[in-house]
Order: C-alpha cells, then sequence, then structure tokens
C-alpha cells in the first residue's frame, strides 16, 4: 500500500496522486492538515525521506516567519514539534512505499521507491 499526505489544495500533491492514480496503485491517502502527523511518525518520515526537520519546512509560511523558526540555535525537535502543531509548514506531497519515503516534488520523483 502507498500513503501520501496530501493537501488537496496544492497543485503538486494533486499531481502526485493522480500519477499514482494512473498507474493503478492503492494509494491511502491522508490529508496532513485535518490529521497531522505526530513527533513519532514526523521523525520517521524525516528518516525515510533522508532530510533535516529545516529541510522539509516551508520556509515561504507566516508562521515560519512569526514562530521565529529561521533560528539556527532550534533543534531537530524544536521544528519537528513546530510542524507537529503547525502543520502547514510541512513540504507536500510526502510519499511513503516500500519502506521508503519521498517527496512529489516534482510528481515523477515518487516513482523511484514504487
Amino acid at each position: 500500500m502507498i500513503r501520501i499526505y496530501h493537501n488537496n489544495r496544492c497543485s503538486k500533491s494533486r499531481a502526485t496522486l493522480a500519477l499514482l492514480e494512473q498507474r493503478g496503485e492503492q494509494v491511502e491517502v491522508i490529508n496532513y492538515l485535518d490529521t497531522p502527523p505526530d513527533a513519532a511518525e514526523l521523525a520517521d518520515l524525516l528518516h525515510k525521506l533522508g532530510m533535516t526537520a529545516r529541510e522539509l519546512m516551508r520556509k515561504g509560511e507566516d508562521e515560519y516567519r512569526t514562530l521565529g523558526l529561521d533560528n539556527p540555535a532550534l533543534g531537530e525537535d524544536a521544528l519537528i514539534a513546530a510542524m507537529v502543531a503547525h502543520p502547514k509548514l510541512i513540504e507536500r506531497p510526502i510519499v511513503v512505499a516500500n519502506g521508503k519515503a519521498a517527496l512529489g516534488r516534482p510528481p515523477e520523483a515518487v516513482l523511484a521507491i514504487i
């Protein structure tokens, strides 16, 4: 089963989901703004992505600036906690398959893990 952390308002997320569905893949869709990952799940996703929390953050969001998340002294736990509390900060879409994860930017990038 393939899982996608999805935001229907995001064109890349919609395109990634459509790509998977066109390939006939069974996809579990998680609307992560409604059902955000907890800290442990997010840490696991980061491990599978091979990314740091800061690399996965949407730095253009208002919350990034207003919460002072650009502070280089903030560690992984603080950044993960911020993403859990404000899931809008999580870059999307994230696709998980076969024990791996990939960011659908561009959408075709997820094909490498399927």
